[in-house]
């Protein structure tokens, strides 16, 4: 069958059943630009609509899982702006409704919605170095990806504001701790030691994976489409204040000084 050919994510299709979907920008440390989201929402939707797909994989070629939202100023259009704030509030839902397991493979430090958006896997796993970060407040952003709700409750109210209110960068030791990481595996060989748990997976019977993912979240899925919705129009409105303009205008800046320096 036809596997789609994406620009900025990778998807492998295995005999198992198994579908890799790779953030794959290595040289950009897998930063989420418009097109990526894009990406990602058509990998998302082929995978739960394709009927090869028993288990899909979600991860990062390179040394970084993703580094997040590609800052840029904001486009003048507003029309263009609004599209891309659909598109990403499509990714939350797509992962809400996937009726199949979704594996986070955590390959390395995880920023921003990248790091937000594993909440709503199924299972994750993390390399040891793996670093958790969501720098919202640095930025004027706020929180995304469900995280508002997902993150209290399940690691605690104070640690979930430590990460979304405070910045906090999280080791991957302390999200196993908090239970957003399921376990670690080393490096060496991470790749194919969670390739090998998802083939174990994939022998299962899908339409009770089907059934059982529906009474784990059903109960659920009304409230956390609502709360997308709500952090999606948050989120265009505080990307669109002069705080964050400049913050990002701030970080640009440095970026651009940083790279003369080299």
């Amino acid at each position: 069958m036809s596997v789609p050919k994406l620009e900025t994510v990778v998807i492998t299709l295995f005999k198992n059943g198994v579908a890799e979907i790779a953030f794959n920008r290595p040289k950009r440390y897998n930063a989420l630009s418009p097109q990526s989201y894009k990406d990602w929402l058509h990998a998302l939707k082929w995978a739960a609509d394709t009927n090869d797909v028993k288990v899909a994989v979600l991860t990062g070629r390179g040394k970084l899982y993703t580094s997040g939202q590609e800052l840029v100023l904001p486009d003048p259009d507003k029309k263009e702006m609004q599209r891309r704030r659909d598109t990403t509030r499509a990714v939350v839902s797509a992962m809400i409704q996937f009726p199949k397991i979704l594996i986070g493979a955590v390959n390395g430090p995880s920023i921003g919605f990248g790091t937000t958006t594993l909440a709503l896997c199924d299972v994750v796993y993390a390399v040891p170095e793996a670093t958790f970060t969501t720098p919202f407040m640095k930025l004027g952003f706020c929180a995304e990806g469900c995280s508002s709700l997902l993150f209290p409750r399940i690691m605690g109210p104070s640690k979930a504001n430590e990460m979304l209110l405070l910045g906090r960068t999280f080791t991957a030791q302390e999200m196993v701790d908090c239970g957003l990481v399921s376990r670690l595996i080393g490096s060496d060989g991470f790749r194919d030691k969670v390739l090998a748990i998802a083939d174990q997976a994939a022998q299962f019977s899908v339409s009770a994976v089907r059934t059982t993912k529906r009474l784990i979240r059903g109960i659920d899925v009304e409230l956390l489409e609502k709360v997308n919705g709500e952090e999606m129009h948050a989120l265009g409105e505080r990307m669109e204040s002069a705080e964050s303009i400049e913050s990002i205008r701030q970080f640009i800046e440095a970026g651009k000084k940083k790279k003369a320096k080299l």
